[in-house]
């Protein structure tokens, strides 16, 4: 499966594998579902409809995208495993943020704030360790740069959610 690549949408990709290629084309477009629904979830007005409609968005095809990456890290093992690792801590984090929401235990928006925040910062992560290579100005970095870039922007905006947020001041006992 390594020896062959075909090009989508201008990044290589290293198969030529047609199942491969299909759960491929399955975990970008859920990859972007994700993206612009977690930025909508980040951006509007958390007491609205529309965040926890976007949040659902966000939470199920995390969920379907999880499940694309084990696919594919299976039929590239081991080649893919760090992927994995990003997907599945990512994933993780979603999971037990989206628990909070539903749950509301002590604390609960402060919780579901980073680990919602971080769970998008993760996806983020994800997709630069294995495509930042191919895009223009993003080429120039390392791998670990392109891990640690989603963290240095995202975790301060984090922080100041947790503090700043009208919702987390509400909920601090």
């Amino acid at each position: 499966m390594e020896d062959k690549v075909t090009i989508l949408f201008g990044v290589p990709v290293p198969s030529d594998n047609k199942v491969f290629l299909t759960f491929i084309v399955a975990h970008i477009i859920l990859g972007l579902i994700c993206v612009l629904a977690g930025l909508l979830a980040i951006l509007i007005n958390k007491i609205t409809k529309i965040h926890k409609y976007a949040g659902k968005v966000y939470f199920f095809g995390y969920s379907f995208l999880f499940i694309t990456i084990i696919i594919t890290s299976i039929m590239r093992w081991p080649h893919n495993i760090h992927l994995l690792s990003i997907g599945s801590f990512g994933y993780s984090l979603a999971f037990i943020g989206r628990h909070m929401a539903q749950n509301h235990p002590k604390n609960w928006t402060r919780f579901h704030t980073a680990l919602m925040g971080l769970s998008y910062v993760f996806l983020l992560a994800g997709f630069y360790v294995d495509n930042g290579r191919h895009l223009p100005f993003w080429n120039k970095f390392s791998r670990w740069q392109l891990f640690i870039f989603p963290f240095v922007i995202g975790v301060p905006i984090i922080i100041y959610k947790l503090f700043r947020h009208p919702l987390n001041k509400t909920h601090l006992s």
